[in-house]
C-alpha cells in the first residue's frame, strides 16, 4: 500500500542526522511511498532529498535549541510555535504518516495527534546529562508518538530511564551508512616512528571532543612523535566561540603547523584515505556515523567509550576505545596503533567487515521501512 509520508526535520545541512534522513527518504521512496520533507530553512540537504525522490517544503517552524532553555527563551519558543501552527496543520493534513526526525521539533507530534495521523518519532539524541526534570520534559512529547525509532540502545535508554512509559513503543534501528564508491585501499605501510596523519570528521563542538583531539596531538608531539591532524567540520550557530578557541589552540607553539582545519568536507573519503588513524573523541554521541565511515574506509579507529560509540566499536577487535574527555587516554590509544602497525591493520580489516555486516544501507532500509506500519 502506498502511503503519503511527511517527514519533519530540523536542519538543511549535511551532517549525521541530515544524511541519515536522506537514507530514510530513499528507503521510503524505494518502497513506493509518496514522500514530502518539511525543513525550517533552505540548505544543501534540499538537493540531496530531491535527488532521492522526495518533495521538499521549506516552511519556518521552531527547532528546540539550548538557547530556548531559559524563561525568555521559552516565551520566544511558544510565540514561534504558535505562529507556525497553520503551516504545520496544512502539512500534516496531507499525510497518512508523520515521521518526526529528532526530538527537537515536538510541535509536529502534537499537531499530528490532533489531526489523528499515524505518528513516528525517529530519535537521534541520547540526553544523559542535565537535570532529570529537564530530560523528562524533553522526553514527554514522545508520549504523542505511536512508535519511536531510536538509533541506538543508548538513545533508547536515555528516554526510558526518565519515562518508562515509552518502553513498549521504542525500538532500536542502528543507522545505515553508505560506504565509499569503490573498494577502499588498505592503510599505507608504515613503521613505528614514521610520520602519521590523523583525521577527525564532524561538528566542531565541545560534545564532539574536537578540543580533546588537539590536546592529544599536543601530547603525542611532546613525546617526539611526528603527528599531524586534519579536522573536517564547522560549528553550530552560537558556537563561533569554540571555533575561535580551536584556531587559537592550533596556532600555539606546541601545535603550530600540525593542525589543518579544512572546514566542511563532503564526501569525506579522500580525507579518510589520507589518514593513518581516524578519531571520534566525542564526549556525548548517540550513534556516530563518522565512526562507521571510518570502518567502511578501512582505517584504524579510536573512538570514545561512550553511548552509541560503544555499540559500534568493539575495543581491541574493530577499533580502540578511549575515555571521553580524556586527552591522555586518547593519546595513549593513538600511540598504541602507531607503534603496532600489525594491530592497526587487523583492526581496520575487522572494522570493514563489521560495517558491511551491521551498518549497511540495505539492512537499514528494510528495518526503517517496516517502522512505517503499526506493529501487529
Amino acid at each position: 500500500m502506498t502511503l503519503r509520508v511527511t517527514l519533519a526535520h530540523p536542519s538543511a545541512e549535511l551532517y549525521g542526522s541530515d544524511l541519515q534522513l536522506a537514507e530514510t527518504v530513499g528507503a521510503f521512496v524505494e518502497a513506493g511511498h509518496d514522500v514530502t520533507v518539511a525543513l525550517p530553512e533552505p540548505g544543501p540537504l534540499v538537493a540531496v532529498l530531491e535527488e532521492r525522490g522526495a518533495r521538499t517544503v521549506v516552511a519556518a517552524f521552531p527547532v528546540l535549541r539550548k538557547a530556548f532553555l531559559n524563561p525568555l527563551g521559552l516565551v520566544r519558543l511558544a510565540v514561534a510555535t504558535a505562529g507556525s501552527l497553520p503551516r504545520l496543520w496544512r502539512a500534516v493534513g496531507a499525510a497518512d504518516v508523520v515521521w518526526v526526525n529528532t526530538i527537537t521539533v515536538p510541535a509536529w507530534l502534537a499537531v499530528a495527534r490532533v489531526r489523528r495521523r499515524d505518528t513516528v518519532c525517529h530519535v537521534h539524541e541520547a540526553e544523559d546529562e542535565g537535570h532529570r526534570l529537564v530530560r523528562t520534559a524533553l522526553a514527554l512529547p514522545l508520549l504523542l508518538a505511536h512508535r519511536i525509532v531510536c538509533n541506538s540502545q543508548a538513545a533508547r535508554r536515555s528516554l526510558t530511564s526518565v519515562l518508562p512509559a515509552l518502553e513498549d513503543r521504542a525500538t532500536v534501528v542502528h543507522n545505515g551508512v553508505e560506504g565509499p564508491p569503490g573498494e577502499p585501499t588498505a592503510p599505507r605501510p608504515r613503521r613505528p616512528g614514521d610520520p602519521a596523519t590523523l583525521a577527525l570528521v564532524g561538528r566542531w563542538s565541545p560534545r564532539k571532543g574536537t578540543d580533546v583531539a588537539l590536546e592529544a596531538v599536543a601530547r603525542l608531539r611532546s613525546q617526539g612523535r611526528d603527528v599531524r591532524i586534519e579536522l573536517c567540520g564547522s560549528t553550530f550557530e552560537g558556537y563561533e566561540w569554540f571555533e575561535r578557541d580551536l584556531r587559537a589552540r592550533a596556532q600555539a607553539p606546541d601545535l603550530a603547523g600540525a593542525v589543518s582545519l579544512l572546514g566542511f568536507v563532503r564526501p569525506v573519503w579522500s580525507v579518510l584515505e589520507r589518514a593513518d588513524v581516524v578519531l571520534v573523541p566525542s564526549r556525548v554521541e548517540p550513534f556516530g556515523n563518522t565512526a562507521v565511515e571510518a570502518l567502511w574506509a578501512r582505517r584504524p579507529l579510536v573512538a570514545s567509550r561512550t553511548q552509541g560509540l560503544r555499540e559500534i566499536v568493539e575495543d581491541g577487535v574493530t577499533g580502540l576505545q578511549a575515555e571521553p574527555g580524556d586527552a591522555a587516554s586518547l593519546a595513549a590509544a593513538i600511540a598504541r596503533l602507531l607503534d603496532d602497525p600489525a594491530l592497526a591493520a587487523r583492526l581496520a580489516e575487522n572494522g570493514r567487515r563489521e560495517a558491511r555486516r551491521r551498518f549497511s544501507t540495505e539492512s537499514y532500509a528494510a528495518a526503517v521501512t517496516s517502522s512505517l506500519s503499526p506493529r501487529p
